[in-house]
């Protein structure tokens, strides 16, 4: 049985598409482990690849690691998981070495793709900020992996597939700790990870002013947000955190993304690297995002982009 569990619909349904090619290849069926004390669109995973849709309801108003430790551990149990495949975003992160601490088994963090090799499922992974590929095999079962956002990209959707949806109370016992307070960020404009194009800042631009001219192109742009490499927001400040992209940033997959002044440090790559199309603006040629654009101008940023906003609003009109 391969199991698939993450709080983030979005991100279960990419990871379906995963499992699904891991459970046909083994002969065995694919669920889906809800966590939830409200009502679920179960069919849509169902749609999406799913065999079954297991539906834990529990008395809780927000994720608590601890309880859903034990709760995802009791779905395992009564499914009969050996693979199980966890979002990785912050929840998930928390989640799943706790869950494999607890199985006595291992945990392959943030795959980049997993696949069955001489028998024995086998995951990669990138290591040292993207300069090399981790070939990782697991000798014991359950195998629990978590998997990144915008890795995989969802089977479409088919209305014939019918599926089963359990649904239980899964015990355990409440831990002493509590939540005490839950303050969400709040993000301007279109999420990185959501955006169809995003247009990037980087050192290139001498002062946090100087950015509107980034601006400028990114509203002449469909489903836009602007981003950051890491200086730009965690250095200087200019940006939130919110925006940044790369390694220990954001990972996004736009259509279309403008590098602006970015050098191209690996850090950076590994967070933007599977967008459709690459566009870099950087006055040095000899400058590492050119390696990883599909298209380059070598040129002063202050002098392109007014010329590329005019360009771009001439062939608008």
């Amino acid at each position: 049985m391969v199991l698939i569990y993450s709080n983030d619909r979005k991100l279960a349904l990419e990871m379906l598409a995963k499992g699904r090619e891991l459970a046909d290849e083994q002969g065995k069926q694919l669920t889906v482990a809800v966590i939830s004390n409200k009502d679920t669109a179960t069919d849509e995973y169902i749609r999406h690849g799913a065999d079954k849709v297991f539906v834990a309801h529990m008395d809780m108003d927000s994720f608590k690691v601890e309880e859903y430790t034990d709760i995802l551990a009791g779905i395992m149990e009564k499914t009969g998981a050996e693979t199980v495949l966890i979002g990785s975003n912050r929840d998930g992160k928390e989640l799943a070495p706790r869950l494999a601490s607890l199985l006595d088994t291992g945990c392959v963090t943030d795959i980049t793709d997993v696949y069955i090799k001489d028998g024995d499922l086998t995951a990669e992974r990138v290591i040292y900020s993207g300069n090399a590929v981790a070939v990782e095999r697991f000798i014991k079962k359950p195998h629990i992996m978590t998997v990144p956002g915008k890795l995989f990209d969802p089977l479409p959707p088919d209305d014939s597939r019918v599926g089963e949806v359990i649904t239980e109370n899964i015990d355990f016992e409440p831990y002493p700790s509590k939540i005490i307070n839950i303050q969400r960020m709040v993000s301007e404009g279109i999420n990185v990870e959501d955006a169809v194009s995003i247009v990037s800042c980087g050192r290139g631009f001498k002062n946090r002013e100087d950015m509107t001219l980034a601006e400028e192109l990114a509203d002449l742009l469909p489903g836009n947000t602007m981003g950051c490499s890491r200086p730009i927001s965690a250095d200087l400040k200019w940006m939130t955190e919110d925006h940044w992209i790369g390694l220990s940033g954001h990972k996004v997959k736009p259509k279309l993304y403008f590098a602006i002044g970015i050098s191209g440090q690996i850090q950076h790559i590994a967070g933007m690297r599977d967008s459709d199309i690459i566009v870099a603006i950087n006055k040095d040629p000899e400058a590492l995002i050119f390696k990883s654009a599909d298209y380059g101008i070598v040129g002063d940023l202050y002098q392109v982009l007014p010329k590329l906003v005019d360009a771009i609003k001439t062939k608008m009109s």
